[in-house]
């Protein structure tokens, strides 16, 4: 079988790129790592395509950039690897920043569930640390199950009404729930056990 032409690969990928067809391009960057995997403008090529599938406008300004410097230093792929190793390092800690940052200020204006829950082993009444915490803040809950536990503690500490509540408020969010509905089932029987 011949080897496919290194320059016709390398125009075909390089037009798709240009183009923004980053898939394209990252299929047509992998052929010519196929046939020829030391090749560096290839090599180079699929860190610049997968930076394009997230930001078009970075990847082309830095395909640009290695598209100048090629034609002008002898060491352009090694000045350019370090660059692009660099930006993804970078790119991890922001990333990395970004989360903490979220989580933090998602607790400033209240506590989170696991952290309500402490508070009230430590109180050792729930009513009491419920209010307690009520008054003073709020629980945040950040995700599906962490907001069923809590009506089921709701509900396991008769707090009925309070938890019918904090389900109507958010039924909506999630219709036709299984789980959801389960807990209006368990309302439903804690209000039937009490009356008898």
């Amino acid at each position: 079988m011949a080897k496919i032409s290194l320059n016709t690969l390398l125009t075909r990928a390089e037009e798709q790129f240009t183009s923004g067809k980053y898939e394209n391009a990252l299929r047509t960057y992998g052929l010519l790592l196929k046939e020829y995997p030391t090749d560096s403008d290839a090599q180079i090529g699929v860190f610049l395509c997968d930076i394009g599938l997230e930001s078009a406008e970075e990847a082309q300004a830095l395909f640009d950039y290695y598209q100048i410097i090629k034609s002008e230093q002898d060491d352009a792929p090694e000045v350019m690897a370090n660059i692009l190793s660099t930006l993804d390092i970078s790119q991890g800690k922001v990333a990395e920043l970004i989360n903490e940052t979220i989580d933090k200020s998602e607790y400033r204006d209240g506590i989170g569930y696991k952290d309500f829950l402490k508070f009230i082993e430590n109180r050792g009444d729930f009513k009491r640390a419920f209010e307690d915490v009520m008054f003073s803040t709020k629980v945040i809950l950040k995700n599906k199950n962490e907001y069923v536990l809590f009506i089921t503690k709701l509900i396991e500490k008769n707090q009925i009404e309070l938890a019918t509540q904090f389900l109507d408020s958010l039924s909506n969010s999630f219709l036709n729930d299984q789980e959801i509905y389960a807990l209006y089932h368990k309302i439903n029987e804690k209000k039937q056990n009490s009356e008898n």
